[in-house]
């Protein structure tokens, strides 16, 4: 499609005004990063996998009742998503100790969790996306009561839902964060998944071997990032094809 005027730049995408109002056009980039972009590279093919991934997964969420910005694919990295007033927030559902949770509380990386823990982190780079209370969210504006129900119930319908989708190709979803956005029509709102889902954003295990399967590999160096998002794609069905060769990555000094 024709390119259109630029709205925002992130590190992973890239937001275009969209063909019609109220509608935006989401381009994903091959770029990498890991520790609040201290870490880049651009890994081939990345952004392709990452719009499949996301697009299997928000049309399956749309499916069973759970609303978000996703209206439909248009080409190998871009997609037509709603515009939404995006929460400042991080929505990140544990069901497994890992990362910064191990880390702050002492549990060994791999620990079950006695139940889906739910945690808020504010959206400020340069602050390092600290980890919020809920009073926090609702004494600063951010959110409402009523939103931070909203918001945890739709974190556990996201869990439940990628939970069982995982489990089903033999891969253990240990967390992941989403983003969460207000659409309006008149005086109503209601709340729906946005930004996306894919490796990038949750922690997969393969079941078996334990092998990790999303950004940790490239984050702590473990081997080819490209390989590991292809093999989720793969197992999921929704390996592109005719792409090529992913290739390697290409570090960015």
């Amino acid at each position: 499609m024709a390119r259109r005027k630029k709205i925002y730049e992130g590190k992973a995408k890239i937001l275009y005004e969209g063909p019609e109002p109220g509608t935006l056009v989401q381009y994903f980039k091959d770029d990498a990063t890991a520790f609040n972009a201290e870490k880049h590279a651009v890994i081939e093919g990345k952004g392709v996998l990452n719009n499949r991934l996301s697009e299997f997964f928000m049309d399956g969420l749309n499916a069973i009742g759970v609303p978000t910005h996703f209206i439909r694919r248009l080409n190998m990295r871009e997609q037509l998503i709603r515009s939404v007033e995006m929460i400042p927030l991080e929505i990140v559902v544990r069901n497994v100790a890992a990362g910064s949770l191990s880390k702050r509380l002492g549990i060994d990386e791999g620990t079950a969790l006695p139940r889906p823990i739910v945690e808020f982190y504010y959206k400020d780079d340069a602050l390092g996306d600290p980890m919020v209370s809920e009073e926090h969210i609702i004494a600063f504006g951010w959110a409402s009561q009523q939103d931070l129900d909203d918001m945890i119930a739709l974190g556990l319908r996201v869990n439940d839902f990628l939970s069982g989708v995982m489990i089903g190709v033999g891969i253990r979803l240990v967390d992941f964060k989403i983003e969460i956005g207000r659409i309006w029509d008149g005086d109503f709102m209601r709340l729906v998944v946005a930004d996306e889902i894919s490796p990038d954003s949750c922690r997969l295990w393969d079941l078996k071997t334990g092998q990790k399967l999303d950004k940790d590999v490239f984050r702590r160096d473990l081997g080819d990032l490209a390989d590991a998002y292809t093999e989720v794609a793969r197992r999921l069905g929704v390996l592109p094809v005719n792409t090529g060769k992913l290739g390697k990555p290409t570090l960015i000094n």
